[in-house]
């Protein structure tokens, strides 16, 4: 997957992620997540790290998506689960909580228990980059991966951006599906909002560290852009 070609549609998310788990197209990504798993950080010697691409995880039937930048080295690239085992992970999934899309606020491991209701997270990119930055034509790679789950997820109507980076890569998805985009192109902000194609966007920024820990994202602010995620996927 080279080029960036919308390409045919699965018969079933089983499939779409059989792909994705065998994807080797980015050789800095390839590299990058295997070179992680065999040098892990002291606290994670013995796990058995995923080392792979990710799919997406959630409810199929999902009204609404979630979409960030990338797996983290050693949160989804290492429990092969999006956002889960990391910083960001954690606040994610405590909002995702609150909101009553999930189960449980913790997302540890692939199996603990861990279930969505109504909503399904994913990303633009499907392996963890070096420096959380992957290139244009890494980003271009992976894009046919989101198209398609979006494809998949019929019932959906609204998409959470979580950074600038997904904003824009959702965007794109959008546009290779046939969907509308205003002009001049939406801008990125926590609490943006854009009709784009039949999906409405919404920005929030991003629950990294670097964001939490600077009080840049409050959980009061997650907690709205999910308050407003769950006025729109009832209407």
């Amino acid at each position: 997957m080279g080029s960036h070609q919308p390409a045919p549609r699965p018969s079933s998310f089983a499939a779409l992620s059989s792909e994705i788990h065998a994807c080797r197209t980015c050789p800095r990504l390839v590299e990058w997540r295997e070179a992680c798993a065999d040098d892990p950080p002291r606290r994670f010697h013995g796990e058995a790290y995923w080392a792979r691409p990710l799919d997406g995880f959630g409810d199929p039937t999902a009204r609404l998506a979630i979409v960030g930048l990338a797996p983290a080295a050693h949160g989804g690239n290492r429990t092969g689960r999006i956002f889960t085992g990391d910083r960001s992970g954690d606040w994610l999934y405590a909002a995702l909580h609150r909101a009553g899309y999930a189960n449980q606020a913790t997302s540890e491991h692939r199996g603990d228990g861990l279930r969505l209701a109504d909503a399904y997270v994913t990303a633009v990119v499907r392996c963890a980059p070096p420096d959380n930055r992957p290139t244009p034509q890494e980003r271009d790679n992976c894009l046919p991966y989101l198209e398609r789950e979006l494809a998949l997820l019929e019932r959906c109507n609204t998409i959470v951006a979580l950074g600038g980076f997904a904003w824009d890569g959702a965007l794109r998805a959008i546009r290779a599906l046939g969907g509308e985009i205003p002009r001049p192109k939406p801008r990125f902000g926590h609490g943006a909002e854009s009709q784009a194609g039949h999906w409405t966007l919404l920005g929030c920024y991003h629950p990294s560290q670097q964001n939490t820990f600077t009080g840049r994202l409050t959980e009061p602010m997650l907690d709205s852009v999910f308050a407003r995620a769950a006025e729109l996927t009832s209407l």
